[in-house]
C-alpha cells in the first residue's frame, strides 16, 4: 500500500499492517490535521523521503524485510532533523532506550490511544520546527536582536558566546519541553533556568530549585512525592511534596547527575506518567510540571558507566542548552569586573572608584575554574583588603598568587582538572578544611564535593 497526497504533508506512516494505516489517517483528519502519506513496504522509506520534505515518521518496529530500527538509523544518518517516532506491540524498555538513543522523538505502544496519538504529533511537530530555528545559531549570534532583552538584564555579559545562548532561550522558553542545561559550576544554570522560566507561559506559576545531591533513598519520595497524614511515625498532618508544590509552574532539578540511581527510576516515572502517590497514599495526584534539569557533568560519560540512567537522559533532554565557561567568554572579564566594583563597595562603602591595568592584565590571563562565582568572590575579597581608591592585583591577596603561578606555567599548560584541584583546595583552606562550607561556596553538592576529593587526593589540612 502506497498513499501520497498531492501536497506535501509534513507526516508518513510507515506500518505493514494497512488496517492500521487507514486507522491513523482517519484519526488525523478528523482531528484537522494534514493527511499523512502512508507506506506499506519499509524497503521505499529512504527514496520517498529523499523525495518529499518529511517532518515526522511514524515506523513500526518489526516490518517485513526491514525493521523499524534500521529504517530509523537511516533516516537519522541523512536527515537528522526529521523526527521520528517508533511504533509497536511490544513494550519492551530495551528497545524504548534503544530507539531514543538512536534519535527517535517518542516510542508508542499498540493499540494506539487517538488523544496521544495527536499530542505526540503535535508536540514533535513542534519540536521539528523548534530543532530547525535552533540550527541556525550556529553562526554566532547579536544580542540587537532579541525580542526580549529585559529578561536578561541580570546578566552581565558582551561576549557573543552568551547571545548565542540567550538566543536558544527565547526559541525554547514558549514551549513546554523538558531542557537540560549543562556547564561547569558557577556559570549560572539556574539563572538561565530561571529566565526560560519566566519568558515561558508558566511564568505566573512557581519556579521551585532543587538540589538533588541532598537526597537520599529515605528523603527523596517525602521530599518529592509528599506523604499523607499518619503515613509514619511524625507525620502529623499531610504535606505537598515538590512536585506538587511547582504545579503549573516550572520544576529545576540541578545537579541532576547526582542523584542516587536507585532513585532515577521513582523520577522517571513522575515524567512519563504525570502522576504519583503520596507516601501512604492508594490515590494518584496528577502533576502538570515543566522540568528544567542541570549538571556540571557529562552525562553521556555517566550513562556510559552505569551510573545515569539512559531512558531518564532522554526524557529530560528534549533540548539542550551548553553555557560556555567565563575562561572562552573573554570579552565578559572586564564588564563583570566592574559590575562586582560597582556592587561591592555599595556594599562596603568603600570609594573604589577603578581597576588597575595589572589587575585587569590577570584576570584577562586567569582560567576561572569557578567560573562567575569565583569571579565575584575574588573582586569581593580584594575590595575588603583595598586601602585606595584603585583596586590593585596586591589586595587580591591569596589569589595573587595563584595569577602569578598560572602565568609562570602557562607554558605548561594546565589542564583543567588540575585548575579545579588547586581551586578546592583554595576553598578548603578558606573554609578551614569544613566540606559543607567548602560545597556551598563552590556551588556543589557536598557529595559531589567529596568524590572530586576522593579523585584528587584528600587535602592534608581537611576535616569534616
Amino acid at each position: 500500500m502506497e498513499s501520497i497526497p498531492d501536497n506535501n504533508t509534513p507526516v508518513l506512516v510507515v506500518d505493514d499492517d494497512e488496517g492500521l494505516l487507514s486507522s491513523i489517517k482517519t484519526t488525523l483528519v478528523s482531528f484537522g490535521m494534514p493527511e499523512p502519506a502512508l507506506l506499506s513496504d519499509g524497503r521505499d522509506v529512504m527514496k520517498l523521503v529523499r523525495e518529499k520534505p518529511y517532518k515526522l515518521i511514524f515506523l513500526d518496529l518489526i516490518m517485513p524485510h526491514i525493521s523499524g530500527m534500521e529504517i530509523l538509523k537511516q533516516i537519522k544518518e541523512e536527515f537528522p532533523d526529521i523526527e521520528c517516532v517508533i511504533v509497536t506491540a511490544i513494550d519492551e524498555v530495551s528497545s524504548a532506550v534503544q530507539a531514543i538513543k538512536f534519535g527517535a522523538y517518542d516510542y508508542l505502544v499498540k493499540p494506539l490511544n487517538s488523544e496521544k496519538l495527536i499530542i505526540v504529533i503535535n508536540r514533535a511537530l513542534e519540536r521539528f520546527n523548534l530543532r530547525h530555528g535552533l540550527s541556525l545559531f550556529e553562526r554566532k549570534q547579536s544580542f540587537k536582536n532579541l525580542i526580549n532583552p529585559q529578561a536578561f538584564k541580570d546578566v552581565i555579559t558582551e561576549d557573543e558566546a552568551m547571545a548565542l545562548v540567550f538566543h536558544q532561550v527565547e526559541s525554547i522558553a514558549p514551549t513546554d519541553y523538558s531542557v537540560v542545561i549543562s556547564g561547569e559550576s558557577g556559570t549560572g544554570k539556574e539563572m538561565i533556568a530561571r529566565i526560560i522560566h519566566n519568558l515561558s507561559n508558566r511564568s505566573k506559576g512557581p519556579f521551585l530549585a532543587v538540589n538533588m545531591a541532598s537526597f537520599n533513598d529515605t528523603l527523596f519520595e517525602d521530599e518529592f512525592f509528599g506523604h499523607i497524614k499518619g503515613a509514619y511515625t511524625g507525620a502529623v498532618t499531610e504535606k505537598k511534596g515538590f512536585f506538587e508544590t511547582a504545579q503549573d509552574g516550572t520544576l529545576f532539578l540541578d545537579e541532576i547527575t547526582e542523584l542516587e540511581s536507585a532513585l532515577q527510576g521513582k523520577l522517571l516515572r513522575v515524567i512519563q506518567e504525570n502522576e504519583l502517590y503520596r507516601l501512604g497514599s492508594t490515590k494518584t495526584k496528577n502533576i502538570d510540571v515543566r522540568i528544567l534539569a542541570a549538571t556540571n557533568r557529562d552525562i553521556n560519560k555517566e550513562i556510559n558507566k552505569g551510573s545515569f540512567r539512559a531512558d531518564l537522559f532522554y526524557r529530560l533532554n528534549m533540548c539542550h542548552i551548553k553555557i560556555p565557561p567565563l575562561r572562552e567568554r573573554k570579552k565578559d572579564i572586564v564588564p563583570l569586573a566592574r559590575h562586582f566594583l560597582m556592587k561591592h563597595t555599595t556594599k562596603t562603602g568603600k570609594n573604589i572608584v577603578s581597576l588597575s591595568p595589572d589587575l585587569i592584565k590577570s584576570l584577562l590571563e586567569y582560567p576561572f575554574p569557578g567560573n562567575v562565582r569565583e569571579f565575584e568572590n575574588i573582586i569581593a575579597g580584594a575590595i575588603l583588603l583595598e586601602k585606595g581608591k584603585v583596586l590593585k592585583l596586591s589586595s587580591v591577596h591569596n589569589l595573587a598568587s595563584c595569577f602569578e603561578n598560572h602565568k609562570q606555567h602557562d607554558e605548561q599548560s594546565f589542564s583543567l582538572a588540575e585548575i579545579e584541584k588547586q581551586h578546592i583546595y583554595k576553598v578548603l583552606d578558606i573554609t578551614h578544611g569544613n566540606r559543607t562550607k567548602a560545597a556551598k561556596l563552590l556551588e556543589i553538592g557536598l557529595r559531589t564535593l567529596q568524590r572530586k576529593l576522593k579523585l584528587f587526593g584528600e587535602k592534608p589540612a581537611a576535616t569534616n
